[in-house]
């Protein structure tokens, strides 16, 4: 019987078929894995690079690439007729020689590039790997046949424009050298190319190679696993080498985290993480969301994924707020009431006429919020001596003391009235964990500890208090917590370390955006700017490195002269993407005040274009096939009333503008396919030219 080994891309090509077109190939290939007489036969190429190339007729006009070895059929692509011939003579196939992975190259492209390479080569003195012999190349797996193209590249831009042409495992290794980085760092680098060690390697054993390469095949033994494979999303079944390792590793001794920037499969990993730890660890495991829209996106994710009942049961979702609101209650024995925002307002302000002086209610706020609750301080005493990092005005003892007068007479009040904010509620949730509270949350319980595991995505907007509260909910040890974030989307000013709460993580960077075109990637990142951000890790977390690993078009960026043309243009966009096929439920429109979402929501209501209109706050976490949005215009981006005078912090409006920035950067990236940026009016300043 045949062995099938399906790739990523026959999972899109039978995607994008016609319904009778894709069903009649699904029953070829079902047939094909019975063995049955009525299968599609290897038909040989004519003219191919690699004489292990045949086709399968699969439907009218169609046919799928595959290499065949013996009883190993790995399928590439699902083509029309010519598009198969043509793919099938153009490529050819090997495996690693150092790292055992399989490995697809566009020869044509290169036989086609090597004169303009050659005449390079003749006209300047230098070539770029002149410094390193033919041996250690070969040793590094740079396969013979691209080793005399290599003695050719003269510089990096030579080496980077050739990148997409060859695997990842031949490129990695060469960008380290190019740079001037030792052997050993280029063998770093090839280890980072592979899901799974090789112990040794048989270039002529391509079924060994394809299990090492789960990002490049996945093998289905007979119709039920063919169909749960296609079935399900290309995220279900296709881990990058990175993601397979960081998922799939059976025990870490404790805290991981994953830092990457947009699209790099962050909660890609979170979700098969916490499916892995259901399936092969003890006890519940938590996945924490940043809010009940990711939440139902994510157990969306999670129902998918993972088939039985038992260990889909072992997993929980849900946001910190919810989990602190669960533990106060069954503590107390009634649900606690929150404080609403115009309340908390008033209070302040109240508090700021009362002992704030020069201080405005907002600075009290977030005096309390990133000083006093971020850091627990109990007692003036206490406050006094603290640190207040982040915090540029200066408060002597006098007016530290008034500061804590105020903050007092504002829980004074919540306190009387029984309400309690978001934060009080995980700080008081964090100390009920801290006592022994026998089976809180379940009888299953690991000590007083409510879980075995916790999951948390979108970690860098997670405030202290919130961390402390995950911390006492899992048990100190191996898998405890699995942490995935990116400090560059930060929406709230949260900039803690996790190792200054004891949270000493082993840590992973993701470089490479799968989501994200490198047009859309490049365009974020000068808006956002290529600087460093703080939070999470120990330092800062750069931009540098970062790309994408596929092409696309620009965001387009709509200039128009007044608002209800920019309404008008926005309808007309949107109609323009349903018209060619793009669904409703993958398109998304957000903008960042309140008033242009309601103007959006109308606008598009009155044209009968049902699509979902939301905040930027309200796409994080979230991904879409094309993003529109709108508003993004001086004196809305960024929303004056969430910037602090400068005259009052002079930092904490620094830190407001960047968040400002990480908020419009974090929506820009939603987009897998298009981008669409409108603005009336002057543009926001945020906008690169």
């Amino acid at each position: 019987m045949p062995r099938l080994a399906i790739a990523p891309e026959v999972h899109r090509d039978l995607g994008a078929l016609a319904p009778s077109a894709r069903q009649e190939a699904v029953v070829a290939l079902r047939r094909f894995l019975r063995g049955a007489t009525s299968a599609p036969h290897p038909e040989r190429v004519r003219n191919t690079r690699d004489t292990r190339v045949a086709t399968l007729r699969l439907a009218e006009r169609h046919r799928a690439v595959v290499v065949r070895q013996r009883e190993v059929f790995w399928m590439l692509a699902v083509l029309p007729d010519a598009e198969a011939w043509s793919y099938a003579q153009r490529h050819r196939f090997a495996v690693n020689a150092a790292a055992g992975m399989a490995e697809i190259w566009d020869a044509a492209a290169l036989e086609a590039v090597e004169p303009a390479l050659r005449r390079a080569a003749e006209s300047a003195g230098l070539r770029l790997f002149a410094h390193v012999c033919d041996t250690d190349l070969l040793g590094l797996g740079i396969d013979t046949w691209l080793l005399p193209l290599a003695r050719l590249m003269t510089s990096e831009a030579t080496l980077e424009a050739l990148e997409p042409l060859i695997p990842e495992s031949q490129y990695a290794p060469l960008s380290v050298l190019a740079q001037g980085g030792s052997l050993a760092e280029a063998w770093r680098a090839l280890d980072g190319c592979a899901a799974v060690p090789a112990s040794s390697v048989d270039v002529s054993d391509l079924a060994g190679a394809l299990e090492r390469t789960p990002g490049r095949a996945v093998f289905v033994a007979d119709a039920e696993e063919l169909d749960r494979l296609l079935d399900r999303p290309r995220w279900c079944g296709f881990p990058h080498a990175t993601q397979y390792r960081i998922v799939y590793q059976d025990v870490h001794d404790g805290p991981v985290l994953v830092t990457g920037g947009a699209g790099t499969g962050k909660t890609v990993i979170a979700v098969h993480r916490a499916a892995h730890l259901a399936t092969t660890g003890g006890g519940r495991v938590l996945l924490v969301t940043f809010s009940q829209a990711t939440a139902g996106d994510v157990t969306a994710k999670l129902d998918v994924l993972v088939d039985d009942e038992r260990v889909r049961a072992r997993i929980e979702v849900g946001n910190v707020e919810r989990l602190a609101h669960r533990i106060v209650a069954e503590a107390e024995g009634r649900p606690p009431l929150l404080v609403g925002g115009p309340d908390l307002a008033t209070l302040w302000q109240e508090a700021a006429g009362l002992y704030g002086g020069p201080h405005s209610p907002a600075f009290l706020l977030r005096e309390w919020e990133q000083v006093i609750l971020a850091q627990n301080l109990c007692t003036l005493q206490e406050y006094l001596g603290a640190a207040r990092p982040g915090r540029s005005v200066e408060l002597d003892r006098r007016e530290r003391t008034a500061v804590w007068q105020a903050i007092e007479h504002v829980t004074g009040r919540l306190r009387d009235s029984g309400r309690r904010t978001l934060l009080q509620l995980a700080t008081q949730a964090s100390t009920l964990l801290g006592r022994t509270t026998g089976d809180l949350l379940g009888d299953d319980a690991p000590g007083h500890e409510p879980y075995r595991h916790i999951v948390v995505d979108e970690a860098q907007d997670l405030h202290p208090a919130q961390w402390r509260l995950l911390r006492a909910a899992v048990p100190p040890g191996p898998d405890d917590l699995f942490i995935v974030g990116d400090p560059h989307q930060r929406v709230f000013d949260t900039r803690i370390a996790l190792s200054t709460l004891g949270v000493k993580a082993e840590t992973y960077r993701l470089t490479v955006s799968r989501r994200l075109s490198q047009e859309t990637l490049t365009w974020a990142v000068r808006l956002r700017g290529g600087g460093p951000a703080d939070g999470l890790v120990d330092g800062v977390t750069e931009l540098a490195g970062y790309r994408a690993d596929h092409g696309g078009m620009r965001p387009a960026v709509r200039e128009y002269t007044s608002y209800d043309a920019e309404l008008a243009g926005l309808v007309a966009q949107i109609r323009d993407w349903l018209a060619e096929g793009v669904p409703a439920n993958t398109v998304a429109v957000a903008a960042r005040s309140a008033g242009t979402v309601r103007d959006a929501k109308s606008a598009l209501g009155g044209a009968g274009l049902k699509i979902r209109v939301t905040s930027l706050h309200g796409l994080k976490g979230l991904e879409f096939r094309r993003v529109a949005l709108i508003g993004v215009a001086e004196g809305l981006v960024p929303a004056p009333g969430a910037l602090t005078p400068a005259e009052e912090d002079p930092t904490a409006r620094a830190h407001d503008l960047q968040r400002e920035r990480g908020l419009l950067y974090m929506a820009c990236t939603r987009a897998t396919e298009r981008l669409y940026v409108s603005y009336s009016g002057r543009a926001s300043p945020f906008l690169p030219p």
